[in-house]
């Protein structure tokens, strides 16, 4: 994992080294800017679930969504700040932070630093993640590139209705 030297950042005890390196990979991807460690950390029929929006199957299909991650916010890091696990399955709480430097969801550069929480749930295999389910605070990070809650020109012609 590219950060894990948080405080509250305690090892895993029910995970096999190998899963604990699959996921701590799965993360490295993007800190690190190199999306083809995806291979070394999910499995070749790997689910992401859900899809972004255009994003394909499998670890083929994140790759360009990290590529575009990397292109809006060059400084990218996922920080794991807690990893509980059993053989076979593991939950994360992370972070994701960056500063906005290229376009992101349709929204120019703002140059402004954001915090994104992540939660997944992982399901592992071999010493590779088999099935990811993820959820990110997206409604928070367009408040800090201000692009959330839409601007009150926009909800005072709504309100003009």
């Amino acid at each position: 994992m590219a950060n894990n030297e948080e405080k509250d950042f305690a090892p895993p005890l029910g995970l096999t080294p190998g899963e604990q390196r699959a996921i701590e990979t799965l993360y490295r991807a993007f800190s690190e800017q190199n999306p083809n460690l995806l291979d070394e950390a999910v499995a070749s029929d790997w689910q992401d679930i859900p899809l972004a929006p255009g994003q394909g199957p499998g670890p083929d299909g994140l790759k360009p969504i990290i590529k575009a991650f990397i292109a809006a916010f060059p400084d990218i890091q996922i920080t794991i700040k807690e990893l509980i696990g059993v053989p076979g399955r593991a939950g994360v709480r992370a972070e994701i932070t960056g500063t906005h430097k290229g376009e992101w969801f349709g929204i120019a550069p703002t140059g402004k630093t954001i915090r994104i929480p992540l939660h997944e749930f992982h399901h592992l295999n071999d010493g590779r993640i088999t099935h990811t389910w993820h959820l990110e605070d997206w409604f928070g990070m367009l408040n800090q590139v201000g692009a959330w809650p839409p601007s009150a020109t926009v909800e005072s012609k709504e309100t003009a209705r």
